[in-house]
């Protein structure tokens, strides 16, 4: 009578500690999900701000040779 409590107790404290892992497994699948959403996103506003960036860059550069300022002009490198 002794043997049948103690091992309905090792299948009790078994059962207890694969629901557990059960539950952390799905925890980490859960975590593992929203990380990966996360990357996902980061990705996209990452390639999002590249081409704002060469948006931009160009848009600078055009600015830069229509003006005067930014232009190297051969007359003052000859006076010197």
């Amino acid at each position: 009578m002794n043997t049948d409590m103690d091992g309905d107790l090792e299948n009790q404290v078994e059962l207890e500690e694969k629901t557990r892992l059960i539950n952390q497994v799905l925890e980490l699948q859960n975590t593992l999900e929203d990380l990966s959403s996360r990357v996902d996103a980061v990705k996209e506003e990452n390639l999002k701000l590249k081409s704002e960036n060469q948006v931009l860059g160009q848009y600078i550069e055009n600015l830069m040779s229509a003006s005067s300022v930014f232009q190297t002009t051969d007359s003052k490198s000859k006076r010197k």
